[in-house]
């Protein structure tokens, strides 16, 4: 089999982590399979050398913070070659560029676009383990590019796909994905089996177990991939095609993320094309908006409120704060004090009632929603951020998660 495993930053936070991560990969090389190893960098390297940067400007350059922070990835790749060189096994470290791994120009979140696989299909005909710096690539002018947070994760699977490997291996600190966050669910199961559609939005309600574009290049490519713990040989989470069995759980988890801010407009003029005035920049600059909600007024104005990554807030809001002028509105406010609580599974496309429940929970432990958005088998509600681990719990309990899943009994 051809596999391609990643390792995160946990799992290589030290020489005798990365030397155990070295003896699992050589297992593997053992039983006869081809591998791909794809890195992070060590736990706490990435904001050391952010931190570095921000020290020295408020705003460095994104061409330059890219060249700076792929740095903590080359030195883990390095690293673990020699580890396996030094037990005996041939091993090669490359980095993004001499892949090479094609993105576009969008620096610190840029996105893959190409991977010719000669050097590295070289390499394994060789009988060589390819230990990949992960989270990096290289526009085709010759500049350094990084994939944005998580970006090892999207490596991985990048790499699977363009390869065309038997399996994808996400190691972590967790044993897989659980129905809810098991730092505030104590009674938190691991779920043996979910659709990509459902990891999908999974990760994009906050689920940070894996990153939101290596679901995508999984779905569409038809990956197979498999989150588990470094440190314990315990089964993970199969995250594969969607079957009739999945579509029985009403709901596989609950999620959350913080890592949310909201932007209003207020007063903005409700005529066509208002609305491409005000999210054109925002897309032009890669900035993701997640939920939206217009409110009409009996003045021929509209009330417009959007939410953006808080680490983008700045950002946007000075692009929102520029076209609100030109369009004529009459204010802008922001606020950071939210978070994102949703419940997914693929049994929600049968099942009426979903919605309504996860409300009355809500409301029942006094929780106020200022945004829903829905899709087929995921809801989600914007609320005050203070109650956050509250309304975690009180749906998880609600909808039955505290029971393990059906083949863990």
């Amino acid at each position: 089999m051809l596999i391609v495993q990643k390792y995160g930053g946990t799992s290589v936070a030290d020489l005798e982590k990365i030397r155990k991560v070295a003896q699992r990969v050589a297992r593997y090389k053992d039983q006869g399979h081809d591998l791909v190893v794809v890195v992070s960098a060590m736990a706490g390297e990435t904001d050391r050398l952010l931190s570095l940067a921000y020290e020295i400007t408020p705003e460095p350059a994104p061409r330059e913070l890219d060249m700076l922070v792929a740095t903590g990835e080359q030195v883990t790749s390095a690293l673990l070659s020699i580890t396996l060189q030094a037990q005996g096994y041939p091993a090669e470290a490359l980095l993004g560029y001499q892949i090479p791994i094609y993105t576009d120009e969008l620096f610190t979140r840029a996105r893959i676009q190409e991977i010719p696989t000669e050097r590295l299909r070289k390499g394994l005909s060789q009988g060589k383990i390819i230990v990949v710096a992960g989270f990096q690539g290289i526009t085709p002018e010759g500049d350094i590019t990084t994939l944005g947070r998580g970006g090892s994760d999207t490596t991985a699977v990048a790499l699977a796909a363009a390869l065309r490997a038997d399996l994808c291996e996400i190691f972590t600190d967790v044993e897989g994905v659980y129905t809810a966050d098991p730092r505030i669910v104590s009674q938190a199961c691991k779920i043996p089996r979910l659709s990509y559609e459902e990891m999908l939005e999974l990760a994009s309600a906050g689920a940070k177990v894996l990153d939101i574009r290596a679901v995508e290049l999984a779905m569409v490519y038809k990956v197979p991939v498999h989150v588990r713990s470094t440190f314990s040989e315990a089964p993970g989470t199969i995250i594969t095609e969607e079957d009739e069995e999945m579509e029985k759980v009403l709901v596989s988890g609950v999620t959350y993320n913080r890592n949310e801010a909201r932007i209003s407009l207020y007063g903005v003029p409700d005529q066509p094309g208002v609305a491409a005035k005000i999210f054109g920049p925002i897309a032009e600059r890669g900035i993701l908006v997640d939920m939206i909600i217009q409110t009409g007024r009996p003045d021929g104005k509209a009330d417009l409120t959007f939410t953006v990554p808080r680490t983008t807030l700045r950002e946007a809001l000075k692009l929102v704060e520029e076209v609100a002028q030109k369009i004529g509105a009459e204010r802008v406010e922001s606020s950071e004090a939210i978070s994102k609580v949703s419940i997914v599974g693929a049994g929600m496309r049968t099942h009426a009632g979903v919605a309504s429940k996860m409300f009355e929970t809500l409301a029942r432990h006094g929780v106020n929603i200022m945004m829903i958005s829905t899709s087929e088998i995921k809801v989600s509600c914007v609320i005050d951020e203070k109650y956050t681990e509250l309304a975690v719990r009180a749906l998880h309990e609600a909808f039955g998660l505290d029971q393990p899943p059906q083949e863990e009994k």
